[in-house]
């Protein structure tokens, strides 16, 4: 299966760390920005499941990308704490999608969550702490 789930479109904000992971797609919420891509062998481990890091990368960035969209001033965000659990493996060919939810904006710190799923099937599970940087 090659489609890409409605709403989809390619993602525009790029990044050196994401490059090679193309393409990648983005879909925009009321207060989320979702991350998105078709599993391919280039995201993979030695098993064939995608990398524990792929699926770190795009769920720290996914809830970094929505946390910044409810931020008028900010210069940006940085990583202050990320946490996964792995729930179950993504295969070559699955879609793979990041759902955050913006836990809390504060003065200084966002708070977010996400569920990573497979084709639909939760495949982890994040939380992260950003520092708005001003």
């Amino acid at each position: 299966m090659t489609a890409v789930p409605e709403g989809f479109t390619p993602h525009a904000r790029k990044s050196p760390v994401t490059d090679a992971w193309e393409p990648l797609f983005s879909r925009r919420t009321d207060d989320a920005l979702q991350l998105g891509l078709r599993v391919a062998e280039a995201h993979t481990n030695s098993r064939g499941f995608a990398h524990g890091g792929l699926i770190s990368a795009l769920a720290d960035n996914a809830m970094g990308l929505s946390c910044g969209l409810g931020i008028a001033k900010a210069g940006g965000l940085v990583t202050v704490n990320l946490a996964l659990d792995f729930l179950a493996i993504a295969r070559i060919g699955q879609w793979l999608q990041v759902e955050p939810t913006v836990v809390k904006r504060g003065k200084n710190l966002c708070f977010a969550s996400a569920l990573v799923t497979a084709d639909g099937v939760p495949c982890a599970r994040a939380n992260a702490t950003f520092q708005i940087v001003q």
